[in-house]
């Protein structure tokens, strides 16, 4: 290659300098020259130190040459090796990581599905529950307060057998099954502490200890007991056990007077 060359050249170049450091005579113990070397031209010898300055910039010139071209590579220079096209690869998922546990301190395993733990969605659930109902519709036959010479203590609602019955607010049963002088009632203790009271009713479909929610059905309208036709006898009581007008009850809790009558 170009670089061997000029590095010969200068090995001419240097021969004169080492046997004019020894002149003849000086000792017979140094071995002589093997030959002499020729002296070199005015011109060669003038250019040759720019020459030598530049080898260093040949010799990278030749291997980026050599490289590019997929030449075997200079002498005493490292092999240029062509690196294979790197393809993107996909992101390897790492493992769920395991919970810290921590000496002396208790673990609480995750819930095994969110099913597990959210409850079922029913429309109960969701819907909004109304504060009180009427407990049926019909003819108010006869109101709270005095009758016949003593207190009727409660309504006296009017329609044919087998009427549904509701319950008028949320609570919880207290009753249910045959009483003197109803035939067949319900009662029911409410959130509030009131109660409320069913009778004359054909058949009970609720039973004692049972939660109900305003506007679920309890019964069915009767004729049994000491009854004069079909009809629902509600009674209402304030948390003290106080009987009350079931009309004013209703009204306190949203419910008109109205929403008695027959539709």
């Amino acid at each position: 290659m170009a670089t061997g060359a000029f590095l010969a050249v200068g090995s001419q170049l240097a021969a004169p300098a080492a046997a004019g450091a020894h002149p003849a005579g000086a000792s017979h113990d140094a071995p002589a020259p093997a030959s002499t070397p020729m002296p070199l031209p005015a011109a060669v010898a003038a250019a040759l130190p720019a020459a030598v300055a530049a080898l260093p910039e040949v010799g990278a010139t030749v291997d980026r040459f050599a490289a590019e071209h997929h030449l075997h590579p200079a002498p005493n220079h490292a092999p240029v090796t062509e690196q294979a096209p790197v393809t993107e690869q996909a992101p390897v998922p790492s493992p769920p990581s395991s919970p810290e546990i921590i000496p002396g301190k208790e673990t609480v395993a995750a819930p095994a599905s969110a099913a597990a733990t959210v409850p079922p969605i029913t429309a109960s659930s969701w819907l909004p529950q109304p504060l009180a109902v009427a407990p049926v519709a019909g003819t108010v036959t006869s109101p709270f307060g005095p009758r016949w010479g003593t207190t009727h203590a409660g309504l006296d609602i009017a329609n044919s057998i087998g009427t549904p019955v509701y319950a008028a607010a949320a609570g919880t049963v207290t009753d249910s099954g045959p009483a003197s002088g109803f035939g067949l009632w319900v009662q029911i203790r409410h959130d509030d502490g009131s109660t409320s009271t069913y009778g004359h009713i054909n058949e009970t479909l609720v039973s004692v200890g049972q939660q109900v929610q305003a506007g679920e059905q309890i019964a069915t309208v009767g004729n049994r007991g000491e009854s004069t036709g079909p009809h629902l006898h509600f009674e209402t009581t304030n948390p003290d056990g106080t009987k009350v007008d079931p009309i004013q009850w209703l009204a306190a809790r949203g419910v008109a007077q109205t929403d008695l009558s027959r539709t």
